[in-house]
């Protein structure tokens, strides 16, 4: 038997630390020293405070109680997200967590919406979704599995959060479970003779902390992966032309939408996250095509409230780096790339990784093919997300600036374009492997920015026409008098896991 890995060191905190820290101390237990090394004077880079439902799977592995988590990060609740003049000006969709419409037929539920949508006689697709009618209406609930199959059984939610209070709440859970935390800023890294694998990293004061696999959360600063064993970067740029994000916080105007609101701009886009006791606000933009001061003034001259920080521009360029786990470095989190966060995966991925190294975790010989999987794996994930995110660019009639003409315009991966050339088609969706994005996210992006495709699926047709505007129509209904029971989204907060009128705020 190989010996196993005895000490784990994650050099960085923030979110991605803390998360890797918390999820192995529950994986490893006892057997395995876990150490954090992070500076206290490392602001967090906080564009990932909007989240994905399968947030709540971390939340639950390590047992955290929702309502306590929500109080402690000032959590809102999360059924989708806005986007506001991406396929062309004025227009206004949701990509909304959860089903759409349900299957009771031999065909996905949209296929019959399509039919009759290009006969005219069918309601808005977003009729038909539990999330997309709760959140128009600004009331939330959550599920109740009791209710059978009913929509209220089928709610689906996420959050928004302060991510410095969530790294925070985390650290108290790992430490409690023993992960040794260092404050130290870290100079560099020691390589082993003979294989090159990392042996220890310097802290400033001279000492130096050793360890048998080493987690890389330093950030953008990829102390590890990249500055130490120089591991390459895929850039994407060519596709994801934004790489600049300008970042305010402002008091909360009293109004609690259930999503995140994600707003078109001239050169990019604009994020408006609303927490409990403030709203994050922020402008991703192109740099060739805004200046960092006209991106600001665009930002603040939007805010719906008081500013209560000046902005603050970051600095990035979507990819990832060639190998995610090299030698006996994993990166996770900003080390190991970047996607702007448009569709709020930032968190997800580190979630993700973590979970990935958890099914992989080697021990001191580092299987080679344990490694080539994991990255693979990795590198599958990161694409279909990347293929995501340029459909919301690329599918536009948008040409009021350079920028949307050219991302109109541009030749787009395989990928993606096979898909795009399938539901022009005949409006199938297929759903490669575990990708992370579902049919039904694809479906309403697609038609969310003016895809339509040539023809339904010929079997939506062995019905008669009134039994599919029943069927329609029974959907929608029983989902507006489902909305019409379900409290206000500020009034359920208010009775379950409002925070602390005087909880303390993080930077955005």
């Amino acid at each position: 038997m190989e010996e196993p890995i005895k000490t784990v060191v994650i050099v960085g905190g923030g979110t991605a630390g803390w998360m890797t820290a918390a999820a192995l101390s529950k994986a490893c237990g006892t057997q395995v020293t876990i150490k954090l090394i992070e500076a206290e004077d490392i602001s967090p880079v906080g564009v990932g405070e909007s989240t994905i439902p399968m947030i709540r799977l971390f939340n639950q592995l390590l047992g955290v109680d929702e309502n306590a988590f929500m109080r402690e990060t000032q959590a809102t609740f999360k059924l989708g997200i806005e986007l506001c003049d991406w396929g062309r000006l004025g227009d206004r969709y949701m990509h909304a967590f959860g089903q759409i419409g349900h299957r009771s037929t031999t065909l996905p539920f949209h296929h019959y919406w399509l039919r009759m949508h290009k006969a005219g006689k069918a309601a808005g697709l977003w009729d038909h979704s539990i999330n997309a009618a709760a959140a128009k209406a600004q009331r939330f609930m959550r599920a109740d599995p009791s209710l059978g199959h009913s929509p209220l059984a089928e709610i689906t939610h996420a959050f928004h959060i302060d991510a410095g209070l969530y790294a925070r709440f985390l650290r108290r859970h790992a430490e409690a479970a023993g992960v040794q935390r260092i404050q130290a800023r870290v100079l560099d890294a020691q390589l082993r003779a003979g294989d090159g694998h990392v042996q220890s990293v310097r802290l400033a004061d001279g000492s130096f902390v050793e360890g048998d696999l080493f987690i890389d959360c330093s950030g953008f600063r990829a102390l590890l992966i990249e500055q130490t064993l120089h591991t390459g970067y895929e850039h994407w740029g060519h596709w994801l032309p934004c790489d600049r994000a300008v970042v305010a916080q402002s008091r909360s105007t009293g109004s609690l939408p259930p999503f995140t609101r994600a707003t078109a701009r001239r050169a990019g886009w604009q994020w408006r996250i609303g927490l409990q006791h403030r709203v994050g606000n922020g402008h991703v933009y192109a740099s060739q095509a805004l200046s960092d001061d006209e991106a600001a003034g665009m930002l603040m001259d939007s805010l719906d409230g008081e500013a209560l920080t000046e902005p603050r521009v970051l600095k990035f360029s979507s990819g990832r780096r060639r190998r995610i786990w090299n030698r006996n470095v994993v990166a996770i989190g900003l080390s190991a790339g970047f996607m702007e966060p448009l569709e709020s995966t930032a968190i997800h991925l580190v979630q993700s990784a973590i979970a990935r190294l958890i099914q992989f975790f080697p021990d001191r010989s580092f299987n080679p093919a344990d490694i080539a999987e994991f990255n693979r794996q990795c590198d599958f994930e990161s694409e279909r997300i990347r293929d995501f995110l340029i459909l919301h660019y690329h599918a536009t009639t948008r040409s009021d600036s350079a920028f949307w003409n050219h991302v109109r315009s541009m030749e787009v991966p395989s990928t993606l374009q096979d898909k795009l050339t399938l539901y022009r088609g005949s409006g199938r969706i297929v759903r490669a492997a575990d990708e992370l994005f579902a049919e039904v996210g694809w479906l309403q992006v697609l038609h969310g920015q003016g895809i339509t495709p040539r023809v339904h699926h010929p079997l939506a047709d062995a019905l008669a026409e009134q039994e599919v505007l029943d069927y329609l129509a029974d959907t929608s209904a029983v989902i507006q008098r489902c909305v019409a029971q379900m409290p206000r989204h500020a009034e359920y907060i208010a009775a379950h896991c409002a925070a602390a009128p005087e909880t303390e705020t993080c930077a955005a």
